[in-house]
């Protein structure tokens, strides 16, 4: 089976669209057939980050600590991971702080928060409650907008499909497009001329590197200008035998039952046993606290009658998640913690010997004793640092002979 990482934080959309000045607007009920690989879909029908549904929302950095920002609660068409269209929401911020022309966009990736669908970052920032948040308000106090994707299944009908690295990357990519073309935020200088950046760790790590590898061929009309992506996992296989058994176990099994999400042909079910069947429907309905204590110290013989890993069709499944065979086109900025106890250092380290070897430009950045959430803490302003750099346009060489 496999496993993500532990983030820093421990039915259809609505019919109608409410635009920017607070009235509603049709929205389109054509169901995509987009090419998996544009994303551009056909003539008259709706199209991936096309908004289906828009309301106002607050983004509190902490409980009772609102950030003055324009934001919306928005539900967008995205592509799923057989590509078919699904409905998926998130949030879109723009910071009031006057600024006028077109200003930079950062699409980013929110890290494990579970499967519930009250875990959900667009249900959490009003409340303060998302851990997240505070990294997110590093990017609005530098005036960028930014989108943040619930991914598929979290916060809308159907399980959220954890892990998956293509349905995660197409919704990373379908929120920043969504962003541009939300009439509220286009009125704050969200535009199609804006500049993009990705940004994750952790699970978001896993959903932006994917975002990067497929940006050019699915969403070739984004100005993509640099990924910065940490504590990636970026080979499950890998990852769920580095966990097994271990704190962080019942990350195995939550991956496992995002696959299943995705995959319902994998019938998952079927290899549980009653205790495995039993922590499974905790995770469903749960956010992360729930789940690892569920699944804590949990090895994969523990919850199964037989090990899904060992067949085929979970082997393929798995294997389709892996990145580093196709190069992200724009610059990337990788990170990862040399003490991180749930993404294996050399994971990382492998990801960024893949990404070179397809040519690609990488900035590598280990730290030093650094554990798995205080990385994402400590990468946070160097990332965005090197981003702002990338939304200049000024030049960088990468490491990859070093």
């Amino acid at each position: 089976m496999a496993v993500a990482a532990l983030c820093v934080s421990g039915g259809a959309a609505a019919p109608a669209a409410v635009a920017a000045g607070g009235g509603t607007a049709e929205a389109t009920a054509a169901t995509p057939t987009a090419a998996e690989e544009t994303g551009a879909g056909t003539p008259g029908a709706a199209r991936p980050g096309d908004v289906v549904s828009a309301e106002p929302t607050e983004f509190q950095v902490f409980p009772g600590v609102p950030v003055p920002t324009h934001a919306w609660k928005i539900h967008y068409n995205s592509t799923d991971a057989k590509g078919k269209s699904n409905t998926v929401s998130g949030t879109v911020l723009v910071p009031k702080d006057g600024r006028e022309g077109p200003r930079p966009l950062l699409t980013y990736a929110v890290g494990t928060v579970g499967i519930g669908d009250q875990c959900a970052p667009s249900a959490g920032f009003p409340a303060g409650t998302t851990k997240e948040a505070p990294l997110i308000e590093g990017a609005l106090l530098r005036g960028w907008a930014v989108a943040v994707t619930d991914y598929e299944g979290l916060g809308t009908p159907g399980t959220h499909t954890y892990t998956v690295g293509r349905a995660a990357g197409t919704a990373v990519l379908d929120a920043a497009r969504a962003a541009q073309r939300l009439p509220g935020a286009q009125e704050q200088g969200v535009t199609a001329e804006s500049p993009v950046g990705i940004m994750g760790y952790s699970q978001g790590g896993q959903a932006s590197g994917w975002a990067a590898e497929i940006a050019g061929s699915y969403a070739p009309e984004l100005k993509v200008k640099g990924t910065a992506s940490g504590g990636v996992p970026a080979d499950l296989p890998k990852v769920a035998e580095y966990n097994d058994g271990d704190a962080e176990a019942g990350l195995v099994l939550m991956s496992a039952v995002g696959h299943d999400a995705a995959h319902p042909e994998l019938d998952l079910n079927g290899y549980l046993n009653d205790e495995g069947r039993s922590i499974a429907q905790i995770m469903k309905d749960g956010c992360l606290a729930e789940a690892s204590e569920a699944g804590a110290n949990k090895k994969v013989e523990d919850v199964t009658t037989t090990n899904p890993m060992d067949e085929p069709d979970w082997q393929q499944r798995l294997a389709e998640d892996k990145l580093g065979s196709k190069a992200p086109g724009a610059p990337v900025y990788l990170y990862h913690g040399e003490a991180d106890e749930i993404i294996p250092y050399d994971v990382g380290k492998q990801l960024r010997a893949d990404w070179c070897a397809q040519g690609n430009t990488v900035e590598w950045t280990s730290f030093p004793l650094s554990p798995h959430a205080g990385t994402a803490i400590l990468a946070s302003i160097p990332a965005m640092n090197w981003l702002s750099d990338r939304f200049k346009d000024e030049p960088t060489q990468g490491d990859c002979g070093g």
